[in-house]
């Protein structure tokens, strides 16, 4: 599952919420400022997929006669360029080898700015910091389904796409985190 802006909030605050519930893990300055230190360190790696997305669409649109000639499906076009280039841009298109990148980041980041102490080996706090996002995808999905179906049901029909659509869906689905746990 690819993480939207909108999202990295979510999953700061449910690595936030895991670590402090680990027996093994001191957040020394509270929750807050270690969910805000790892929206940092998720923030920076969308920046740099997004920024390897904007090469891709760059090489594409530079191309774009050859391919309409040669009918090329610009999907798969788009993915096979992506891939080639993510090493030059540090972005692993893999997603579980991702999360276990930003999971080790997210980990050196918190303990070198003394957000985090803890009295085990690196790798249980990294799996602590792994099983949030793994959590977090596998929800994503089932939390989505539950909110447009609850939008859907409604007596009052919402136009999806207008403003109080979003509005809506985006109260409907943080009282879904809220009652899972996540915020």
């Amino acid at each position: 599952m690819r993480l939207k802006e909108n999202q990295t909030q979510y999953v700061a605050n449910k690595v936030a919420i895991d670590l402090a519930n680990a027996p093994f893990v001191t957040l020394s300055k509270g929750k807050e400022a270690v969910a805000k230190k790892v929206k940092e360190v998720i923030d920076a790696n969308l920046q740099q997929e997004r920024a390897l997305d904007a090469k891709v669409k760059e090489i594409i649109d530079e191309n774009y006669d050859e391919i309409e000639f040669q009918h090329a499906n610009e999907g798969q076009l788009f993915f096979m360029i992506k891939k080639k280039l993510a090493p030059e841009f540090d972005v692993i298109i893999n997603y579980d080898d991702r999360y276990s990148d930003l999971s080790h980041t997210i980990l050196d980041e918190l303990y070198e700015n003394y957000l985090i102490d803890y009295d085990v080996s690196d790798i249980q706090v990294k799996n602590i910091i792994f099983k949030s996002f793994k959590t977090y995808a596998k929800a994503y999905d089932e939390i989505d389904d539950i909110v447009y179906d609850k939008i859907r049901k409604m007596k009052k029909e919402v136009i999806p796409g207008s403003y109080e659509y979003e509005l809506l869906y985006e109260r409907l689905y943080e009282e879904e985190l809220k009652r899972r746990g996540f915020l």
